[in-house]
């Protein structure tokens, strides 16, 4: 039976394969990214709508201060929760998968040859080519073969719900840390002004490093996170400001 580190050995050897060549590819951080980006665009744009919202209301310093920290806390639990849930409920299926993979094999490894060698055959290869893949591969790691080429299971695209849940709860909180600050060091009756600046420029800051780390263009980067952030902190800040009349 092979071991998980076997099955998911493919992307990390492709990665060192690849230095060797000098190529610089990004996939590999598809995980981590997503949950760190995701955590602290939230945690930025969360805490500072609220922040906004109740200034607008008409709110003292201090309890933005307590509103914030406590959305702070309640929503770096929530992201923690959430997407440990979600990215275990994809480990799972992925456990399913390799555990119905590993009684196929066992059952009808004929079969599973026949289709390992489907698979390349139809990615362009002759069929006798393809039956000597198959055959080698099978060889080699029969489980792993199928599940990187027949379940498209790699290192680098595996569920990991304990780093993916500490990440996006370690980030949301950072990203909070702006509105929190900005509510500490904003001038007199400024605080709605002041955190909504500082609440762009972080997105902003963070749209850019994100789409560096990911190869993509760093100006679409940014432009999406300060247009989304800009009319999170707007609609909050109005709906504050006419319950705040209502009330």
């Amino acid at each position: 039976m092979a071991s998980s580190r076997e099955l998911m050995g493919s992307g990390s050897h492709a990665r060192r394969s690849g230095g060797r060549h000098g190529e610089q590819h990004n996939s590999h951080r598809i995980g981590w990214l997503r949950a760190v980006v995701l955590g602290a665009n939230d945690g930025t744009i969360s805490v500072a709508s609220l922040v906004v919202g109740i200034a607008a209301s008409g709110a003292t310093r201090s309890d933005l201060l307590v509103a914030g920290l406590a959305a702070t806390v309640a929503g770096a639990a929530s992201m923690a929760a959430g997407e440990f849930v979600s990215v275990q409920s994809q480990a799972d299926t992925e456990q399913a998968d390799l555990a119905r993979e590993r009684r196929e094999l066992a059952i009808d490894p004929a079969g599973e040859l026949a289709e390992l060698a489907e698979i390349y055959r139809n990615r362009g290869l002759t069929a006798e080519t393809a039956y000597q893949v198959a055959e080698q591969l099978t060889r080699h790691d029969a489980l792993g073969a199928h599940a990187r080429d027949e379940l498209g299971l790699t290192e680098t695209l595996r569920a990991r719900p304990i780093q993916a849940a500490l990440a996006s709860a370690a980030s949301f909180a950072i990203g909070a840390l702006v509105p929190i600050l900005a509510v500490l060091l904003s001038p007199q009756g400024q605080v709605g002004s002041f955190t909504t600046a500082a609440a762009l420029v972080a997105l902003a800051v963070l749209g850019g490093l994100s789409a560096k780390a990911g190869g993509a263009a760093m100006p679409r980067g940014v432009m999406r996170m300060v247009v989304w952030g800009s009319l999170a902190l707007g609609l909050t800040a109005l709906v504050g400001h006419l319950v705040g009349k209502a009330v």
